[in-house]
């Protein structure tokens, strides 16, 4: 299985890498949180795939065949094609059922979607905090942390995970930003999860960061500073770490 493979991002003007018969490929770029959650549900799920990197800023034309919305993940077998993240780990999820991750009960497929509906919304605030002017940056922080003790409450009843006693999907659905937030505070020299105020929240990560899935998809945290670094200049790097 090839989760995070040492390949450079493919651009404008590349040729188009054959897929085999039957191989499942999923169309990634290295830092992108949207693409891991495919990822991170492949490696939780086991399943054998292959990775394709994208140049997010000069995309290959043949990308845009076949994702008109120019965005990963994308997961392409055979002469099937599917996108949009939650859209692929659901897809992923019912046609590879070991290691089931959505849960059975729809009332609670339902809380669970709502909650990353939630946490999709707070994602807002946590790019404008990290983009933004360094002025804004108290209020912002502010205003964040105060979403987030809505996961604080929520975990406190759920247990161990948001799945309860077991990683499920809606685990592996929030934690790439998570991942960031911890990168986010090295830059900022800010605390946003590791100030005390979210013990329940903070043990959550603890435990997801020992997680088999999380540890062979996640990039190291320099890898992360020099990224977002190279994206607020306006050309982002995207195979930082990788051989020459």
């Amino acid at each position: 299985m090839s989760v995070m493979p040492n390949q450079k991002a493919f651009a404008v003007g590349s040729k188009a890498p054959t897929l085999e018969n039957g191989v499942l490929r999923v169309y990634s770029m290295r830092f992108c949180p949207f693409a891991q959650r495919s990822l991170l549900v492949l490696a939780h799920k086991n399943i054998p795939h292959e990775v394709v990197n994208i140049n997010l800023k000069s995309k290959p034309e043949w990308f845009l065949q076949k994702n008109p919305l120019g965005k990963v993940p994308v997961l392409e077998q055979d002469d099937k094609i599917v996108y949009e993240s939650l859209i692929c780990c659901d897809y992923l999820d019912q046609v590879y059922p070991q290691n089931k991750l959505t849960p059975e009960d729809p009332y609670r497929q339902a809380q669970d979607k709502m909650l990353v509906e939630h946490f999709s919304q707070m994602m807002t605030d946590f790019y404008k905090v990290r983009q933004g002017p360094p002025a804004e940056m108290p209020a912002g922080l502010e205003k964040f942390r105060k979403q987030m003790f809505r996961f604080e409450t929520e975990i406190q009843k759920r247990g161990d995970y948001f799945g309860g006693d077991k990683v499920q999907m809606i685990d592996l659905m929030i934690w790439p930003w998570f991942e960031r937030m911890l990168v986010m505070e090295k830059m900022l020299s800010q605390a946003i999860l590791s100030d005390g105020s979210l013990p329940k929240l903070m043990a959550w990560t603890t435990r997801m960061s020992e997680c088999l899935a999380v540890k062979q998809c996640r990039r190291p945290v320099e890898q992360h500073l020099e990224f977002f670094k190279t994206s607020k200049m306006g050309v982002p790097n995207y195979d930082i770490g990788l051989e020459e």
